[in-house]
């Protein structure tokens, strides 16, 4: 059983300056609630119990978000907020969660590498901390634990894009071995259009085997003078197999300005208390 998570929040959000010069990007709002929390509770309603969130310079509100505020909670006790202030306590209580610095930025794969003595000799799971990811089917990460439970190895959750898009993303090559399930025979890190093997790009989403520290170890810096986790994998897969997941779902990007709004739009209306209120005014913007 799948039981810790590692989620990379390090990242400084230059694409959203100036909003996130002093707040994490993983901090923003889709509607009431932080990019982050949805991915914790996607992890934790997957079954993870263990969270290692890997922070950088600025991101103590991350930490401040996931801690208890008695003020707070004494504040909203005394004025008879209940519902909220059992909102509050929920999210101190979600789960385990630790944090650890990543010294420099040096791309994912060094950061999913301060997790070695955090998981120990367990598989586990990584979220990105400014992606949510939506499924009909239920959690993402739910659904990879059930091919990990079969296969006993990597799993990657893949999405289909446009294959003029291929060359911002890690992209898998592969032969699809029943509904959705890949093997992976190959991965190649923002390929170049005509050299891309697939158009399947991974979703910010894995499951990890601890050999995979190993490989890190040994893998030279890549695409952008980055330790990418993309070239650590592909060096495993090697002498392993691995499997990717294409689910049935969306990927919301928050890292990036249309994701952002496009997230806030469509989590808004499925709320009961704001979806009539924002539907005219979609409608009135429509003309």
């Amino acid at each position: 059983m799948i039981r810790k998570a590692v989620i990379p929040a390090a990242g400084f959000g230059t694409r959203f300056l100036p909003a996130t010069k002093s707040s994490p990007k993983e901090m923003l709002p889709i509607v009431d609630k932080p990019v982050i929390q949805y991915v914790v509770e996607e992890a934790v309603e997957s079954g993870i119990t263990d969270i290692l969130m890997i922070i950088g310079k600025g991101k103590r509100a991350i930490e401040e978000h996931f801690d208890r505020s008695f003020e707070l909670e004494n504040g909203l006790a005394e004025k008879g907020k209940e519902e909220e202030l059992a909102l509050m306590k929920a999210i101190s209580n979600m789960a385990n969660i630790h944090f650890v610095w990543q010294k420099e930025l040096n791309g994912l794969g060094d950061a999913v590498s301060y997790a070695r003595h955090h998981v120990a000799n367990e598989p586990f799971a990584v979220l990105l901390g400014d992606t949510i990811v939506k499924s009909p089917d239920g959690h993402v990460t739910g659904q990879m634990m059930k091919v990990y439970d079969e296969y006993q190895d990597t799993v990657v959750a893949v999405e289909e894009v446009d294959p003029q898009r291929v060359s911002r993303y890690g992209i898998i090559s592969g032969k699809e071995i029943s509904d959705g399930v890949y093997e992976i025979d190959d991965l190649v890190e923002k390929p170049e259009i005509d050299k891309a093997p697939s158009n399947l790009a991974i979703a910010s989403r894995y499951i990890l085997t601890p050999e995979i520290f190993d490989f890190i170890d040994k893998t030279p810096r890549g695409v952008n003078n980055e330790l990418q986790l993309t070239d650590a994998m592909k060096a495993q897969i090697a002498s392993s197999s691995a499997h990717a997941l294409r689910f049935n779902g969306k990927r919301y990007d928050i890292g990036n300005k249309l994701g952002f709004i496009k997230a806030n739009l469509l989590f808004g209306l499925e709320r009961d208390d704001l979806k009539d209120e924002l539907t005219a005014f979609i409608k009135e913007l429509a003309g």
